[in-house]
């Protein structure tokens, strides 16, 4: 089950690749077949289930592609 999930806004996507870098379990790619309306080859995830919804992606990102959610953590009572 993921614990995150992140949403992206492709036509924003400038192909740097810093998001891919920075993420620490590589779920991360610039997609080879696909272009974005500016022309750049987008992000993209590769394995959404192993999301931790850490963030990085989102604080590294200069164009503000990312939206990234995580889930609440339930505590059990004693």
């Amino acid at each position: 089950m993921a614990k995150g999930m992140v949403v992206i806004d492709v036509d924003r996507c400038k192909g740097c690749g810093l998001c891919v870098q920075v993420c620490p379990v590589g779920i991360l790619q610039l997609s080879p077949d696909a272009f974005n309306a500016k022309g750049y080859h987008p992000v993209m995830v590769t394995e959404m289930e192993k999301c931790t919804g850490c963030a990085s992606c989102a604080r590294i990102c200069p164009d503000v592609v990312f939206t990234v959610y995580r889930k609440k953590r339930v505590r059990k009572s004693a």
